[in-house]
């Protein structure tokens, strides 16, 4: 919070306007979140952390605790986090006042996980999913955060009708703009599916159609399982195609053992290296909760996809 600048009106009404009120008046510089920070945020209510306070006589605690919920991870929030500008500002806030660097998921566009169909849902109309986001946007305000629009939304075209994908790159536009125009602290990135879905050269118009030019770049393997070498080969593929080239992020919460059989929940899979700057991208996150089911489907049988296990966690830990 040492870079807010105080007593700036824009557009005629003063930034208190438009901000959570916890913030003030004002606006802050904008910058790089990473250079406003001191390192990623450790969120202490993230599924797997619970799961350990929760379990103190569990044999994989430990285990857990040391791989999993000790380590930076993103939360998510679509139509379970109500009212969403609370529940984004206390997370935002939380870290904030570590001075960490939070990473957000925004999941929440109608008709989502078209394709894959275990996390379907979203907002009712592209109506409530605007007004969502916005709110989710506003919360934010002038802390820094790294927020992934999305995930899915671009690799699921091949689900959907002509109308549809108009419809959602509409609000994908409008998701974009939000974070520019009112977290000015945020570097914004649109999901641009994994290296085994999309071309390249196809994923390249799909982002440019959904607004990219107004994100800070674009996320990919999130939820995956390719390795960071082929990610980073296919994000390089993308930019390259792209009229204007953007920085990307790589989900490596799940990639130590590349892909597996299949996108939910496959067997042998292992957790990634850590989040960090740099590593062949813009930054390498986990986007991803190590642990969190996928869906009811592959070795999560039975278990609701984002609803933790401790089975699935020992599973990516030990690599098998």
């Amino acid at each position: 919070m040492r870079w807010i600048v105080r007593g700036l009106v824009v557009a005629g009404l003063t930034l208190a306007a438009v901000v959570p009120a916890h913030q003030g008046a004002g606006a802050a510089t904008t910058g790089d979140p990473t250079r406003l920070t001191s390192g990623f945020y450790v969120d202490p209510n993230s599924n797997p952390a619970v799961w350990v306070r929760n379990n103190t006589g569990d044999s994989r605690r430990t285990a857990i605790q040391n791989s999993i919920a000790s380590k930076p991870m993103a939360r998510w929030f679509g139509n379970w986090s109500n009212p969403i500008g609370t529940a984004v500002g206390n997370f935002v806030g939380a870290a904030d006042d570590a001075d960490k660097l939070p990473v957000l998921v925004a999941y929440n566009i109608p008709g989502r996980d078209a394709c894959g169909g275990h996390s379907g849902g979203g907002a009712g109309t592209p109506a409530a999913y605007r007004a969502w986001i916005h709110d989710f946007a506003v919360a934010i305000g002038n802390r820094p955060a790294i927020v992934v629009i999305e995930p899915d939304a671009l690799g699921d075209f091949n689900c959907m009708n002509a109308d549809q994908i108009a419809e959602r790159n509409g609000m994908l536009t409008y998701a974009v703009q939000q974070f520019k125009d009112l977290a000015p602290n945020t570097w914004a990135y649109l999901d641009g599916g994994n290296a085994g879905w999309v071309a390249a050269d196809v994923m390249a118009q799909r982002l440019t159609g959904a607004g990219l030019a107004n994100a800070h770049g674009f996320a990919l393997n999130v939820s995956n399982y390719y390795t960071t070498a082929q990610t980073t080969e296919y994000g390089a593929a993308v930019r390259s195609r792209l009229s204007t080239p953007k920085p990307f992020v790589v989900d490596t919460s799940r990639n130590g053992n590349g892909a597996g059989d299949g996108w939910c929940n496959p067997a042998g899979r292992k957790l990634g290296v850590p989040a960090q700057t740099g590593g062949g991208a813009e930054m390498l996150l986990w986007v991803k909760v190590p642990g969190d089911s996928d869906g009811d489907c592959g070795i999560g049988a039975g278990i609701p996809a984002g609803t933790f296990s401790p089975d699935l966690a020992m599973r990516l830990i030990n690599g098998n």
